[in-house]
């Protein structure tokens, strides 16, 4: 199964570089250039990683974080930032982010956090199954 990956950054050229990188590394990618198009793809579709630039123009990182937890609370983010933002980066964690990258990032430690990331949000899925599961087995009395 591939990781569902939404990249959200203003940058074009830097968006479209990481996604191929990211697409030859076996990761199904979508790109968002702002906020707004990130929480609609969030919408009509499933997404395991987001990897949120904190600095964008309109609704910046730290808003989408909060709209997206309120969207899809198990969905992990990636903060990515400049060395100017890192203590926002930081208050994106305390809002629900899984963690951050300063840019520019290598792309080997953007792969590990996202399956750092994939694997947390997978063991909170399993454990609301399992808990679902139970919870229908104890009120059909089995």
């Amino acid at each position: 199964m591939q990781i569902k990956v939404l990249l959200v950054d203003d940058e074009k050229d830097f968006v479209e570089t990481l996604a191929q990188r990211l697409e030859m590394r076996n990761f199904d990618v979508k790109t968002a250039l702002d906020g707004d198009e990130a929480l609609g793809l969030i919408r009509e579709s499933d997404v395991d990683v987001i990897v949120l630039d904190v600095l964008m123009p309109g609704k910046d990182g730290i808003q989408t974080l909060k709209e997206i937890k309120e969207l899809k609370p198990l969905i992990t983010v990636i903060m990515l930032t400049g060395n100017a933002t890192v203590n926002t980066a930081i208050e994106g964690m305390k809002l629900g982010a899984y963690d951050y990258l300063m840019k520019p990032t290598e792309t080997e430690s953007l792969v590990e956090k996202i399956m750092s990331a994939h694997k947390i949000k997978a063991e909170h899925e399993e454990r609301i199954r399992q808990a679902e599961i139970k919870d229908l087995l104890k009120r059909r009395g089995w």
